[in-house]
């Protein structure tokens, strides 16, 4: 009863990136308004990322809104718990939405410090001991916040795959440490950035947030077209899942996909069929190393079919991978928190960043580049002749892809 699904599409439009139908399409399709007029810098790894988001929680001046998947102990947790407890003593009005589940080892101290300072912590479908006996609470709980977002004054932005970790600390290099791709951006998007916080805060709490602090009036701050795609499967959208099938059904030239956990279903995969048969170069970069064993097997399992049909797959090596990045045609790029498997694509709420800058979308497909420096190809007469052992678990994997 906990499991779920992506509609069934049997039919995708035939449109093609650069089609004067195509951004109307999408826009219509996803539920996202593309707005012009934004800057955007893409930080690619926690050296970047943590420093930006820090350096901004600490000018806040009116309102922080901040919501988060994964939240742990340590030094950079202190780090954030210390700046939002600061502004929020500085009477700045704080909102801290943490997944319940996700942030489940966050160390008692820091709600303490927290509420001690004003801000206002709370958990996204915590589930209390009188609920645990009613079972549509129970299943609640499956569908989790995946979204990462902080917005400071309403005006700047940053989401990505980070989570407040220390293992998300450094230049994604190094060993037992992540590799992610965030972004900071300013400009009119931001507000549809925070709309997607006020969903999950409406849901906890039922307050509506609003008003200038929140919401301020966006003038242009650059020249880059982009939108936020938000996907709530509770409330039965699949936003997401329509944004990776229809770019992948639109690409003429190349598709550049990054993802950790990547587990297509068949709809999705023939999509990246279709495309490298029709000439699409298409070639995708997972985790050589991952933190879940189980959905390693999960999507290894499905290599052959795709490596059969001209599909090229990278495994990360040095680092573990937690990027979430697609670039099609050097024209267009997505980064967000969305995984490439069904629990993002039908049971989490998900966000993600779409750009749509040549300038934008070849920094990343130089990153790309450069990770695959740091990869190693996977064969399909390799993958064919892995032990019987590794086929075998691989099968155990089958009845639960659903969750994973």
């Amino acid at each position: 009863m906990s499991c779920a699904k992506v509609r069934a599409i049997n039919e995708v439009p035939d449109i093609e990136l650069g089609d004067a139908a195509f951004f109307p399409t999408l826009e219509a399709l996803t539920d996202a308004p593309i707005a012009g007029g934004n800057k955007i810098d893409i930080l690619p790894n926690g050296d970047t990322i943590f420093p930006a988001m820090l350096g901004e929680i600490r000018k806040a001046k009116s309102t922080i809104t901040f919501a988060q998947y994964l939240f742990k102990g340590g030094s950079l947790a202190n780090r954030f718990t210390e700046s939002f407890a600061e502004r929020c003593r500085a009477g700045v009005k704080t909102y801290l939405l943490l997944d319940s589940h996700g942030t489940s080892e966050v160390p008692e101290n820091i709600p303490q410090i927290l509420n001690q300072a004003g801000c206002q912590l709370e958990f996204f479908r915590r589930i209390k001991a009188p609920q645990v006996i009613l079972p549509w609470k129970m299943l609640q709980y499956n569908y989790r916040n995946h979204r990462r977002i902080l917005v400071i004054d309403g005006r700047i932005g940053f989401t990505g795959g980070y989570g407040i970790s220390d293992a998300w600390l450094g230049d994604g290099r190094t060993e037992d440490r992540w590799r992610d791709t965030n972004v900071r951006i300013e400009g009119p998007a931001v507000k549809y950035l925070q709309a997607a916080f006020a969903e999950s805060w409406l849901e906890t709490t039922g307050v509506l947030l609003g008003g200038d602090g929140f919401f301020p009036r966006l003038e242009p701050q650059g020249k880059t077209p982009a939108q936020f795609v938000k996907s709530s499967p509770v409330g039965g959208s699949f936003q997401n899942y329509l944004l990776y099938l229809l770019s992948i059904h639109s690409a003429k030239k190349t598709i550049f996909i990054t993802n950790s956990y990547f587990i297509p279903d068949d709809r999705m995969i023939d999509s990246l069929l279709d495309a490298a048969q029709r000439g699409v170069k298409v070639v995708v970069l997972v985790p050589g190393k991952i933190d879940h064993k189980i959905t390693y097997r999960a999507s290894r399992r499905h290599y052959g079919r795709m490596l059969l049909g001209g599909i090229a797959i990278f495994e990360y090596m040095p680092a573990l991978l937690h990027s979430k990045t697609m670039v099609v045609d050097g024209v267009w790029a997505t980064v967000g928190s969305t995984n490439f498997d069904n629990r993002s694509f039908a049971l989490n709420e998900e966000l993600n960043l779409t750009l749509y800058d040549p300038s934008l979308a070849r920094q990343l497909e130089k990153i790309f580049a450069e990770d695959l420096k740091h990869a190693r190809k996977i064969t399909y007469e390799e993958w064919q002749s892995r032990p019987i052992k590794e086929k075998f678990l691989e099968l155990f994997t089958f009845p639960v892809e659903e969750q994973l």
